[in-house]
């Protein structure tokens, strides 16, 4: 019999002990053995949580219980859970995670304490989707070319309501927060940092690159307008927050922000509050992963999946899928500013004569091409000129907005967006 102590007994907990309970004939004919779960920490005792295990609002009572085999961690959080893990691993308990923010600083100490204990953490990207297991498993004998997907399902769901249906921002964030798809401060979600903790994770696996939040690049959705989808309905692009992860020669690119996609992508299809990861190998190809990306019981059962994993070897494999320097040691973080790109922008200008010549001498002197250009009505004697560009480099766009800013008749900072 396996026994299984979980730190932090919420959502995420209570249905990981209700799924061993429920399937718990399945889970012990693929597992090979029982797998129950003795005992779990609360902050709260007085809450009735329908659970039949024991409850404790004592962390040690878990991780120092001589039978527990298994330490589950869902506390959330960085430090503090960081000194849990730290704890549980010298008391050589294996252990299954969901805490993308935990591993996003602290994966490469993880994977160093770790050894050949077993630690897992298929829940920390993407929910239910088993994008850890493809990437360090499925295809391990690839050399990945690029990940790419939508790992933030609030997000997901507010650009589809604003595209689908012409909700603004602001009216579909409240809309999202009611239906708890938002917390009250959403800044983590709409802001990319949620979905910038999971692409490190994939590219640590994929590119042994030790990055933190703070060392790439981190943008929202909170500038986009109906403006924008507009355009890009009419060009034929979808615009989605998207974590992209790519290899160029000895660099890998790192970031995370809003982007127009091209609508023949199957990635633009996913809607809704969704996941979707494509990854690229230099054997197999594209391969696409879709799914629930948050939710009780989807990222409960990569959990569990975890804890069967576990129960059928005892150890594993370096956490996070290799023994020595993937790539040779050679691949390093691609700098921000040498990102080549398309790029989209919206720039609300006074409506007089000039303006356009104006505009344009700007993009020439950053030798920046426009592909298209148009010009809609905004408030009185104003209008938004909604510009695409040719192939650019990062650090010439960010000049010409600044550069943009300064002009007497241009009434705001333009809005950029990332063409894929």
């Amino acid at each position: 019999m396996i026994k299984v102590g979980i730190v932090g007994v919420g959502t995420v907990g209570t249905s990981v002990v209700q799924i061993l309970r429920d399937n718990a004939d399945v889970i012990s004919a693929r597992a090979g053995v029982d797998i129950v779960v003795k005992s779990g920490v609360v902050r709260n005792l007085n809450k009735d949580r329908g659970l039949d295990i024991i409850l404790t609002d004592d962390v040690d009572e878990v991780v120092n219980d001589s039978e527990i085999d298994v330490v589950v961690e869902l506390m959330g959080g960085v430090d503090e859970a960081f000194e849990v893990v730290k704890k549980a691993l010298k008391n050589k308990k294996a252990v299954v995670t969901a805490n993308k923010a935990l591993l996003a600083y602290y994966r490469y100490e993880l994977q160093e304490m770790a050894g050949t204990q077993a630690f897992e953490y298929e829940a920390s990207v993407a929910g239910g989707i088993p994008i850890i297991n493809a990437l360090r498993d499925g295809l391990s004998a690839n050399h990945i070319e690029s990940i790419m997907g939508i790992m933030n399902g609030t997000c997901n769901y507010m650009m589809t309501k604003m595209t689908n249906e012409g909700v603004s921002y602001d009216a579909i964030l409240k809309e999202a927060q009611d239906l708890g798809y938002a917390e009250a401060d959403p800044s983590f979600d709409v802001g990319g940092y949620d979905a910038a903790h999971k692409l490190l994770i994939l590219a640590s696996i994929a590119y042994g690159i030790d990055a933190k939040p703070e060392d790439i690049l981190i943008e929202g959705i909170e500038n986009v307008s109906s403006d924008d989808i507009e355009f890009a309905k009419e060009f034929g692009y979808a615009i989605k927050l998207l974590g992209i992860a790519k290899k160029d020669a000895n660099e890998v690119e790192l970031r995370v922000h809003a982007c127009l996609i091209s609508q023949d992508e199957m990635i633009a299809k996913i809607d809704g509050v969704m996941n979707g990861i494509s990854v690229v190998g230099d054997k197999v190809g594209e391969t696409l992963y879709y799914g629930a990306g948050a939710g009780g019981d989807a990222t409960a059962s990569a959990v569990v999946a975890n804890i069967i994993d576990i129960a059928r070897s005892g150890k594993s494999a370096p956490m996070l899928g290799f023994d020595k320097p993937l790539e040779g040691s050679k691949l390093t973080l691609k700098s921000t500013d040498n990102i080549n790109s398309k790029y989209y922008l919206r720039v609300n200008v006074s409506d007089r004569a000039g303006v356009l010549a104006k505009i344009t001498k700007v993009f020439e002197d950053n030798n920046i091409s426009v592909e298209t250009m148009l010009q809609r009505p905004s408030f009185e004697n104003s209008a938004n000129l909604l510009i695409s560009t040719h192939i650019a480099i990062e650090k010439d766009i960010q000049n010409m907005i600044k550069e943009l800013e300064l002009l007497d008749f241009v009434n705001s900072k333009p809005v950029m967006i990332r063409i894929v």
